[in-house]
């Protein structure tokens, strides 16, 4: 019997407080709370579309602005991800899916190659900075999947093709990663050993 991959990380910083507990093969329950409405619709709808049980408490400095709170959250949650699954073993490793969110479409491709780094890429012209979903930045999106990718050791190319509402484009992006990761982290029985050549990721 495969080993359960899951994992708990607990960070505390002088502007953030965050808990995570993920299971990698559940079946996209989730709890999450942290005091930032649409971030923790983000979260939940991630958890369902990759199929994680996961759970996420933080406590940030939103009376500043949501920034800490969001980036600390992609921080942990990479953090526990990587560490639940562990060596990577029998693992497919490589994901991507595109999205269609109404009249949004968005691009994810991923490998869990531990050489972390983001590639976002939008139209011509398209300025998240100006972008809000209710009283959320727009731009977040883009420093939660930079420190996500980060700590789980996440190659991520993110594109959105086309979008005319933000809501919508930043539910794609979540959805997207989501079901890109649930690919990646499947485990496929032909897969002997490390999904690499080099023999280690």
């Amino acid at each position: 019997m495969s080993k359960a991959r899951q994992a708990q990380v607990h960070r505390v910083t002088g502007e953030t407080d965050i808990y995570v507990k993920l299971a990698v093969d559940g079946g996209g329950t989730s709890k999450i709370a942290t005091g930032i409405p649409f971030f923790d619709h983000m979260l939940t709808l991630f958890a369902k579309h990759a199929l994680f049980d996961l759970e996420v408490r933080a406590k940030g400095d939103i009376h500043v602005d949501f920034h800490h709170t969001v980036e600390d959250a992609g921080i942990v949650l990479g953090q526990a991800l990587i560490k639940a699954l562990g060596d990577k073993k029998g693992m497919v490793r490589y994901g991507d899916f595109l999205l269609p969110m109404d009249e949004t479409l968005v691009r994810v491709a991923l490998d869990f190659s531990a050489r972390p780094l983001l590639v976002w890429r939008a139209p011509k012209g398209f300025n998240l900075n100006r972008l809000k979903a209710g009283d959320f930045p727009a731009q977040l999106t883009v420093e939660f999947l930079r420190a996500f990718a980060q700590e789980a050791g996440l190659t991520l190319h993110v594109e959105v093709l086309y979008s005319s509402e933000t809501h919508h484009l930043i539910e794609a992006v979540f959805k997207g990663l989501a079901r890109a990761i649930e690919q990646a982290v499947r485990r496929d029985p032909r897969v002997k050993g490390i999904p690499s050549t080099k023999g280690m990721l």
